[in-house]
């Protein structure tokens, strides 16, 4: 897309009317004691983190500006709320709380005040004012079937699957938020009791996956300007942006030199885990998993579970909770049989199939037990 196209986009954006009346998002930044050069490092990283030239900052900035003209719904649906937590509940506000402070506040059941009756009214109220042209995010797997029941919802007795399809079918764009939402989560575990299922097996129009238990607040806020900016990113075979979920946790591990050099972790607390060493003995599942943890972090980019001392569980991708355990014992000691069918999760998700993702769990086993001889033979 062209600069030219981009301004095209901006002013046509500019020309919505502000969610919030008065006020707008550089004066809620001002007040939240962020400077002007403050926001600009954060576009310029923000940039960077979209794979995008860094001449385009000075555009990415001026859409997070305008994110307070585009309407959001956010749903949830069965969840720990743990997404909407990560991102709403730091220590400190952050430029990309507050920004999505702003653009999602027409419905969202852990910050606004309206309960029973009057939230249900504020639900229906949004999406026909905003009917084709708001953007939907919803948290949470959905039951389904037989036992969709178990998720009954406000003064209507609606189920989650009700509501969600409801929503699903006059939004603009749809982004299912978080692993549960994208491919079921937990509550879609073995044997999962209430059939619960992921947000695209309940609706036929295209559905964006932003995965991760839970997904980092620039994946989230990341997508939004996407939109704004593009429209669609380019996604990988499980909708995924690949501009987050591209690379491996493995490719920008800060581990990664122990790995190749054949020094391991080989019990919690032992020597290796003190100096750092890598976790892949201890279970990691970064070779297998697409993120970008190991790049962007969390809580303010302070540290990630790696960094912390523990493996990466996989928790990004399908059905983590059934095909990455055990958790804490590397894959390749056991079939690495799963629920991609023909579509693997290594090198690159989009091309390589299970067969090769088996023979690359062999090849890691090998490379850590070869580096490992190779170590005490040196020494």
């Amino acid at each position: 897309m062209t600069f030219k196209e981009l301004e095209a986009r901006l002013k046509e954006l500019e020309s919505l009317p502000s969610m919030k009346g008065n006020s707008s998002i550089p004066k809620a930044l001002e007040e939240a004691g962020f400077s002007r050069r403050d926001f600009m490092k954060w576009a310029g990283a923000m940039t960077a983190f979209l794979a995008l030239p860094a001449s385009f900052a000075p555009m990415v900035a001026r859409a997070a500006e305008l994110t307070d003209r585009v309407p959001v719904i956010w749903l949830h649906m069965a969840e720990c709320t743990g997404c909407s937590e990560s991102l709403l509940r730091s220590d400190t506000p952050t430029i990309d709380s507050l920004i999505f402070d702003y653009i999602s506040l027409e419905y969202h059941e852990t910050v606004m005040a309206a309960s029973g009756w009057q939230a249900e009214e504020n639900l229906e109220s949004a999406i026909e004012k905003y009917k084709g042209n708001y953007f939907l995010m919803v948290e949470g797997g959905i039951p389904f079937g037989d036992t969709e029941n178990y998720l009954t919802i406000g003064p209507y007795a609606k189920t989650g699957r009700q509501i969600a399809t409801e929503a699903c079918n006059n939004a603009k764009a749809i982004l299912a938020i978080g692993t549960c939402s994208s491919f079921g989560g937990i509550q879609a575990a073995h044997p999962n009791p209430s059939n619960a299922k992921p947000l695209h097996k309940i609706t036929n129009k295209e559905v964006i996956n932003v995965p991760g238990c839970p997904p980092s607040e620039k994946n989230i806020v990341g997508n939004v300007l996407q939109f704004l900016l593009f429209g669609k990113p380019a996604l990988d075979v499980y909708n995924r942006p690949k501009w987050a979920y591209g690379l491996r946790i493995h490719d920008l591990c800060e581990r990664r030199g122990h790995f190749d050099a054949g020094e391991f972790v080989e019990h919690f607390g032992d020597e290796g885990a003190k100096n750092g060493y890598c976790l892949y003995k201890m279970g990691c599942k970064g070779p297998y998993t697409f993120n970008n943890c190991s790049r962007e972090r969390f809580n303010q980019h302070t540290s990630w579970p790696i960094q912390s001392g523990h493996g990466c569980i996989g928790c990004s991708e399908p059905n983590f909770w059934d095909t990455m355990q055990p958790f804490e014992k590397p894959l390749a000691s056991h079939q690495f049989n799963s629920v991609f069918g023909s579509l693997g999760s290594d090198s690159m998700a989009d091309k390589i199939g299970i067969g090769v993702l088996c023979l690359t769990g062999v090849a890691i086993a090998a490379h850590a037990a070869i580096a490992t001889m190779k170590k005490g033979n040196e020494e």
